[in-house]
């Protein structure tokens, strides 16, 4: 899908692909080239599902697996916040049908712990993430300028690993704030 040596997919071809095809269908239309102008849009096209490929992961319980196939378990505090919050609205629901106020509140509080739980760990997966992604993209580069081919392939899989970490963490970010509004 991308024109990178390692045909994975990439946000980074992507923003390129699409300037180059934007470039090379306004040229067509300054020129009243139409083959220079379908060139554009195929190549504006192309960026599009590369992007969207480059985007892409499954979230599992558990973890993230992306586009690249690299799996990124969660950080334990997203896991346990999660499971914090079931069972804290359960207490509250059952607390609330019977009546029982002490119940209701300690189902309330033992929510919101989990949900700053689950936010602290969703946090630290981002910022490893990103972490991950910058070390394995500038470490790449480094191997791949002085030959290092094994150095490239580790840092080409800590950059995978961190690109589907930081997904992984987005997706349920995306999710929560969706489900407040």
């Amino acid at each position: 899908m991308s024109d990178n040596s390692n045909n994975k997919p990439s946000t980074l071809q992507s923003y390129v692909d699409s300037a180059t095809g934007a470039v090379q269908n306004a040229f067509g239309n300054l020129t009243g080239n139409t083959g220079d102008q379908a060139k554009g849009e195929v190549r504006q096209d192309k960026a599009q599902a590369e992007y969207d490929a480059s985007q892409a992961a499954v979230k599992l319980p558990g973890g993230t697996i992306s586009s690249t196939g690299a799996f990124a378990k969660d950080d334990p505090n997203r896991t346990e916040g999660s499971w914090n919050q079931t069972l804290g609205s359960a207490k509250e629901t059952l607390g609330g049908l019977i009546g029982n106020e002490s119940l209701k509140q300690s189902g309330r509080q033992q929510n919101l712990e989990g949900q700053q739980q689950e936010a602290k760990g969703q946090l630290h997966d981002y910022g490893h993430g990103v972490g991950e992604r910058v070390q394995g993209t500038v470490g790449s580069a480094v191997a791949g300028l002085t030959g290092d081919r094994s150095g490239q392939e580790h840092y080409e899989e800590l950059h995978d690993k961190g690109k589907t970490q930081q997904r992984g963490a987005e997706h349920d970010i995306q999710k929560q704030a969706e489900a407040n509004y």
